[in-house]
C-alpha cells in the first residue's frame, strides 16, 4: 500500500487536507439553494463511503510495504473494526450538527466555532493515544486556536439582529465541535504504530477509513432520518423529496462527501510521520479556508458593523500562528 517515509510529505498530506475539509461545505452551500441540507446529507454519505473504497482499491494496493486492502480486512480484529466504525458514527452525528449551524449562520462562524473547537478537543485526545511532538509547544498552540474561536464568535454576535439564527447557529456549532473532537481518537486507536509492517489484527490507513465510512452511511440512517423528522429550523422533510432532485443537486452532495473523504484519507496516511495529533490538528485548520470562503466568496459578514472586520483579521492571525506552532512542534520534539 502507498504510505509515506518522511514528515515533509506528511505535511502537504496535511495542508492538502486542511483544503478539503474547508472547502467541502461550499457543495452544501450550492445545493442549499434547491433544497434543505437534511437531503443535501444523504448524497454527502454516499460520497465519503464511494471515495473510501476507491482508495482501497487503488493506494491501499500499490507497493510492497503494509497489507493489501482485502487481505488488511480479513486478519482485522473485530473490536479494531468497530472502534473505527464508532468513529464514523460519532463523527456523523456532529457533522449533521455542523451543516445545520452551517445552513443556519454560515461556514464562517460554524466552522472557526465548532471545528475550532474540534481541534482543541481532538489535538489534546489524540496526543495521549499517540504522544508525538513537543507537549508544550503543542497546547500552546491550541491555546492561541481557542483565542481565536472566541474573536470569531464576539465577530457573530456583532451581527445581531441581520445575522441569521444568532444563538442557535453558536449552539449548534458548540455541540458539533464537543462530539467531533472525539470521533479522530476511536480510529487511531484502531490502526497499527508502523504502517509499514503493521501488527497483526490492527488496521491500516485505508481500512480505517473505509470502516470509518461504513459507520458514517449505516448511521445516516438513524441521525439523518431524526434530523429530518424533527429538523433543527422549518418544518419536517419527507423522505420522498429526496428523490425529487436533480442530478445535477445529486452530484454536488457526491461531490461533497468524496472532497471531505480525500481530506480524510490523507490526514490518517500522513499520521504515521506526523503523529495523529499534529496530523488531525493542522487538518482542522479547515477552519481557516472555510471562515475565508464564508467571508470573502459568500459575504456572510457584509452586514457587520464597523470594527468587525478588525475582530476577524485577529481571529484570521491566530489561527494562522496556532497552527504553526502545531506543525513546529514536530521538529522539536527532543
Amino acid at each position: 500500500m502507498f504510505i509515506l517515509h518522511s514528515y515533509g510529505p506528511a505535511v502537504i498530506f496535511c495542508i492538502i487536507t486542511m483544503l478539503c475539509w474547508g472547502s467541502w461545505a461550499n457543495t452544501q452551500k450550492l445545493a442549499g439553494r434547491y433544497w434543505r441540507f437534511e437531503l443535501f446529507y444523504w448524497d454527502y454519505a454516499i460520497g465519503v463511503l464511494l471515495m473510501s473504497v476507491i482508495f482501497g482499491f487503488t493506494l491501499g494496493n500499490i507497493g510492497s510495504q503494509g497489507r493489501p486492502f482485502l487481505a488488511d480486512i480479513s486478519q482485522a480484529e473485530a473490536a479494531n473494526i468497530f472502534s473505527a466504525m464508532i468513529g464514523g458514527v460519532i463523527f456523523n452525528l456532529s457533522n449533521i450538527l455542523l451543516v445545520a449551524a452551517i445552513s443556519i449562520a454560515g461556514m464562517a462562524v460554524a466552522f472557526p466555532i465548532g471545528v475550532g473547537l474540534a481541534l482543541v478537543i481532538g489535538v489534546i485526545t489524540t496526543y495521549f493515544v499517540q504522544p508525538t511532538g513537543s507537549p508544550t509547544v503543542i497546547f500552546l498552540g491550541v491555546a492561541i486556536v481557542v483565542l481565536a474561536i472566541i474573536l470569531d464568535a464576539v465577530a457573530y454576535r456583532r451581527l445581531g439582529s441581520s445575522g441569521s439564527g444568532g444563538t442557535k447557529g453558536i449552539a449548534l456549532s458548540v455541540a458539533a465541535g464537543v462530539l467531533m473532537g472525539f470521533f479522530y481518537k476511536y480510529v487511531a486507536q484502531s490502526m497499527a504504530t508502523d504502517f509499514a509492517a503493521p501488527e497483526a489484527g490492527k488496521l491500516t490507513p485505508y481500512t480505517a477509513v473505509f470502516f470509518f465510512s461504513v459507520g458514517l452511511f449505516l448511521s445516516n440512517f438513524l441521525w439523518n432520518t431524526l434530523a429530518m423528522k424533527f429538523p433543527f429550523a422549518g418544518d419536517p422533510v419527507p423522505i420522498r423529496d429526496y428523490f425529487k432532485g436533480s442530478a445535477g443537486v445529486h452530484l454536488t452532495g457526491i461531490l461533497g462527501g468524496i472532497i471531505w473523504s480525500i481530506g480524510m484519507s490523507f490526514s490518517i496516511i500522513a499520521s504515521g510521520q506526523a503523529g495523529f495529533a499534529i496530523s488531525y490538528g493542522l487538518g482542522q485548520g479547515a477552519t481557516l479556508v472555510a471562515t475565508l470562503w464564508g467571508v470573502f466568496v459568500w459575504k456572510e459578514f457584509a452586514a457587520a458593523p464597523r470594527g468587525t472586520n478588525k475582530l476577524l483579521t485577529a481571529m484570521f492571525i491566530g489561527y494562522f500562528v496556532g497552527l504553526s506552532l502545531i506543525v513546529y512542534a514536530r521538529t522539536v520534539a527532543g
